[in-house]
């Protein structure tokens, strides 16, 4: 479980909230999407990012993310205690790369009430992840089918077999 970060102040968090939502003005005059996001580490040290799917013609690079990758760059890839402000509900791509960089705490603006309004109806992706384990197979919104084979477990004899290996 991520770490909590020490409970940010009210102005603290009105002011990179504030900050997620120029980011998201800013990239829709720039032809992107209307999302942005600041993740602050506990150090203070800070890094942006926007939404940049249509112009990267990357599915993942939402706001969040590119916050979150700019962060890990430079700070590695265990972000405990850092914050994640975004100008919007994060999806549930988001809130996993929040939970795999160990984010500390996540504030946002708009909900995903406000997005689907003017288009980015994201709920059958909550649907989805809330169906629990009844969102699995072949039938459902994303397939996910298991099948076993004789080689499955290599990958990891070789994870706990590499003496350099690093954990996470």
């Amino acid at each position: 479980m991520p770490e909590m970060s020490q409970p940010a102040r009210s102005d603290d968090v009105e002011r990179y909230l504030a900050r997620a939502v120029d980011l998201a003005v800013a990239n829709v005059a720039e032809g992107g999407g209307p999302f942005g996001a600041v993740v602050v580490l506990p150090d203070g040290r800070t890094f942006e990012g926007q939404n940049r799917v249509t112009r990267d013609n990357d599915p993942t690079a939402h706001a969040e993310v590119v916050a979150i990758r700019g962060a890990a760059a430079a700070a590695g890839f265990d972000l405990t205690g850092a914050a994640l402000y975004a100008s919007c509900e994060p999806c549930p791509l988001c809130l996993a790369a929040a939970l795999w960089a160990r984010i500390g705490s996540v504030h946002y603006a708009a909900d995903r009430h406000d997005a689907a309004a003017v288009g980015f109806d994201d709920a059958a992706f909550y649907e989805y992840f809330d169906a629990g384990s009844g969102g699995h197979g072949e039938h459902s919104l994303l397939p996910i089918i298991r099948t076993q084979m004789p080689t499955q477990g290599r990958p990891f004899t070789a994870w706990t077999e590499f003496e350099g290996r690093v954990e996470y």
